[in-house]
C-alpha cells in the first residue's frame, strides 16, 4: 500500500493507499512529535505525530512526501532539529517532541 504526505499553505495530509486519510490543518497544529519502535530496520520504525485541536496525522518517515515534510516543519519557529536528529539514532519505543505551539498562540 502507498503512503504519501501532502502539504499545502493549509493542510497536511496523509493518504494510505486510496481510501484512507489522516489530516491537519497548519492553523490547528498544537504540536510536533516523532515516535520511534524497536521495529526496524525491516519495518517502519520511525512516525510523525502530528497533532491538531481536533485531528490526528501520523506519518511514516518512509512515506512520498516526508522529506518535503520535514523541510516545512523546520519553519516552524522553534522547531528543534536535535531532537530530530536524536530520534533518527534510536532504536527504542520512544516519543520526542520537537514542537509545541506556544501558549496563547
Amino acid at each position: 500500500m502507498a503512503i504519501t504526505v501532502e502539504i499545502d499553505k493549509e493542510w497536511i495530509v496523509c493518504r494510505r493507499g486510496l481510501t484512507r486519510r489522516e489530516a491537519v490543518r497548519w492553523s490547528d497544529l498544537k504540536a510536533v512529535l516523532i515516535e520511534t519502535t524497536d521495529q526496524g530496520p525491516f519495518q517502519n520504525d520511525v512516525f510523525w505525530v502530528l497533532v491538531g485541536e481536533t485531528s490526528r496525522c501520523v506519518v511514516p518517515q518512509e512515506a512520498e512526501g516526508s522529506q518535503q515534510l520535514l523541510a516545512k516543519l523546520q519553519t516552524l519557529a522553534g522547531f528543534d532539529s536535535n531532537v530530530v536528529v536524536e530520534a533518527m539514532g534510536t532504536a527504542e519505543n520512544r516519543t520526542f517532541i520537537c514542537w509545541r505551539r506556544p501558549e496563547g498562540d
